[in-house]
């Protein structure tokens, strides 16, 4: 597809010469559904390089294609052009002329360094693809090659400008602390080499194109290099998406948005060995554990930044890559294997945080951001391995931890394509230097505390606005803070409870709170939980609705006259949100349940948006106001856990982060969501 906006959707056609077993393309305007669909199906045939061939229709696995790209026999082909029109995108065939133009550019220079041979963010690495060289085509090559010496080449114009417009002469450079002419010119020339580094970013083979608003997608859209099977390639003097001038803009926008109130002294040194100051205030991000190997990942920019820069900011760029062997990421290749990747990492960000806990300011906390690998949450959910060891380090370190919050830091774009159970926050610890320490304690006392501690807490986030995907690492901060005043908490066998054990502990203690809440709902609301728990939206028998109608006091009818169930031929199912009524209104409802405000409360918020559904809000009854919201939550824990409901979990996590919007359509709610967040 190039593009996939209803109504104007365009894609590529294969023609297929069986003759001369070639393919060429045709682009296509118009077509059926079926066309379309077809179209956007492609030639995958599942996950990563599983195909089928258009020539003959057979399977071709991901052995051949691995096999075929490490023996050189994976090519390329132009299949479209995109031109800039009068009305839009114009979308074009290619012809022979395109293709000799993409193949006539010669290089001088390219990068040789090597990336790692590290599957997990490297999947390149089994195509064939050595270094980072490989990622760009010859027209990507001889344009960054261009740019960078014409970068180089400025320094002098721009050191001449600078003289003529009142700076001073002086010819001490930027790194030693210049201000004259000489360091002006090399600050620009390193702003300009940013532009170079983000231009990289847009111009290589890892570069995707985005159907549904008709743009290119950068290289690093996460933090990894991952193998594409079409790329597009952008013309850096079109003065559109891709090209030198957007990348110019991108960087000025940065720069404006600094705005910098004093001066401030950056220093690169390593952070187990660095002296703070006796005052000073801590706030770091941390690498987390194995998820992310920032420095190889440096190298696609250390690379270009190198060749313009080497000379500008010589210590930075004395070593032909960036410096990896201390850099404290549990790296199992660069580390032995698992285990002795785990050891280093918890050694290290011991020192690390054993540094900071030393040197800490008494009055203020220390916060650290963290974050858990969305694949580890799936798996090991909060006591995770990653989790885990840095909680550890942080209290052997001499730290309690005395609450976590989500800071929201994701684009709205972005969770929404993750999908519900992505995290749309970092999420903070906050810290202070543990001053006493309780006796030891048994298991049974740490649970016990844990039970008076923890229910009291969760309520204060859920009112303060934490969305369910992040209230798991939220109640960690209350939960580690009882665990951390302890010398420890030891097991029957007298073992020392290990941070796993605690942290399954305190996720227990959540499911139990959230569960709690349930039995307080009216009965039509318990009724609907308990079927949306067994069927979901769908039917089930009439006899199964009577048993849990009586079990709760009410009859299938009374739910029904609620306006939640439809009963039909002996069929039961809970009413989906477009058939609920439109004109419903909770101060004439004569029956109304908590199940019926939530559902309708969305039914408008996904419709007319957050105006609609705060105009709402302030119809319904104050205190089903908050139980609505303890079953948005209860409802997001049904459809991300027992449902595997992705989507509907979804739309209950996102009503719960519109909900400080929502209510703020409405005076009297707004002053209960600003009391809460008072107290808080």
């Amino acid at each position: 597809m190039l593009c996939s906006k209803s109504g104007r959707e365009v894609w590529l056609e294969p023609d297929i010469d069986r003759a001369a077993k070639q393919i060429r393309f045709w682009v296509r305007h118009s077509g059926t559904r079926e066309e379309i669909a077809r179209a956007q199906g492609g030639v995958k045939a599942g996950h990563g390089a599983n195909f089928r061939c258009l020539l003959s229709g057979a399977a071709i696995t991901p052995d051949h294609v691995r096999a075929a790209g490490r023996g050189k026999k994976m090519g390329q082909q132009l299949m479209a052009v995109v031109a800039d029109g009068p009305r839009g995108k114009v979308y074009l065939p290619a012809n022979g002329r395109h293709e000799e133009a993409a193949s006539a550019a010669r290089v001088d220079w390219r990068p040789e360094l090597r990336f790692p041979v590290d599957a997990r963010a490297f999947t390149v690495c089994l195509y064939g693809f050595k270094c980072w060289g490989d990622l760009f085509t010859a027209r990507q090559l001889a344009a960054l090659n261009a740019f960078s010496q014409v970068i180089e080449d400025l320094k002098e114009e721009i050191e001449r400008d600078a003289a003529a417009a009142g700076f001073a002469p002086g010819r001490m450079p930027l790194e030693e602390g210049g201000t004259g002419a000489k360091a002006y010119s090399e600050v620009v020339v390193t702003y300009l080499a940013l532009v170079l580094g983000k231009s990289a970013d847009f111009w290589s083979q890892i570069c995707t194109w985005r159907a549904s608003n008709e743009s290119l997608r950068n290289t690093f859209t996460r933090q990894a290099v991952p193998m594409v099977w079409d790329f597009a390639e952008a013309n850096p003097f079109s003065g559109k998406s891709g090209s030198w001038q957007n990348m110019l803009d991108w960087v000025v926008a940065a720069i404006d948005c600094m705005g910098p109130a004093t001066e401030a002294l950056i220093f690169q040194q390593d952070a187990r060995t660095i002296q703070y100051r006796p005052d000073a205030v801590v706030c770091t991000d941390p690498p987390y554990y194995d998820n992310i190997g920032y420095a190889d990942l440096s190298d696609f920019f250390y690379s270009w930044l190198r060749p313009t820069l080497k000379d500008v900011h010589s210590g930075l760029f004395r070593g032909i890559s960036t410096p990896k062997g201390d850099e404290l990421v549990a790296t199992p290749f660069r580390h032995g294997g698992k285990f002795g990747a785990e050891e280093f990492f918890l050694k290290g960000m011991s020192e690390v945080i054993e540094n900071m806990a030393s040197s800490a300011d008494k009055e203020y906390p220390t916060t650290i951001f963290y974050a858990f690998k969305q694949r580890e949450i799936k798996k090991e959910g909060v006591s995770s391995t990653g989790w885990a060891t840095f909680l550890e380090a942080v209290i052997k370190a001499g730290f309690t931890v005395v609450r976590t919050w989500p800071i929201r830091t994701e684009l709205k774009s972005r969770t929404r394509a993750i999908g519900s159970s992505a995290l749309a926050s970092s999420v903070v610890l906050v810290c202070r230097r543990r001053v006493t320490m309780a006796e030891s304690v048994g298991r049974s006392d740490f649970v016990t505390a844990l039970k008076h501690e923890l229910p009291p807490a969760i309520s204060r986030m859920t009112k303060a606005g934490i969305t369910p995907a992040d209230l798991p690492q939220s109640a960690i901060g209350p939960g580690i803070e009882v665990f951390s005043r302890y010398a420890s908490v030891l097991e029957s066998d007298d073992s020392r409870m290990t941070m796993k054990t605690a942290l399954q502990l305190i996720n227990r203690e959540l499911d139990e709170h959230l569960s709690g809440i349930v039995g307080e709902f009216d009965a039509d609301t318990r009724f609907a939980l308990t079927w949306f728990e067994q069927h979901g939206f769908g039917e089930g028998e009439f006899g199964t609705a009577e048993s849990i109608a009586k079990a709760r006091g009410i009859s299938v009818e009374g739910v029904k006259s609620a306006g939640i169930i439809s009963v039909q031929a002996g069929k039961v199912r809970l009413l989906c949100r477009n058939e609920l009524d439109a004109e419903w209104n909770p101060q004439t409802d004569r029956r109304t349940a908590v199940w019926e405000c939530l559902q309708h409360l969305l039914r408008v918020l996904e419709a007319e948006g957050e105006q609609a559904a705060g105009e709402l809000l302030l119809k319904i009854d104050g205190a089903k106001q908050q139980e609505a919201r303890d079953l948005a939550y209860c409802l997001y824990e049904v459809c991300s856990g027992k449902r595997g409901d992705a989507g509907e979990a979804h739309a209950y996590n996102s009503l719960l982060a519109a909900w400080p919007a929502i209510a703020s359509a409405s005076p009297t709610s707004h002053e209960v969501v600003v009391q809460h967040e008072m107290n808080v």
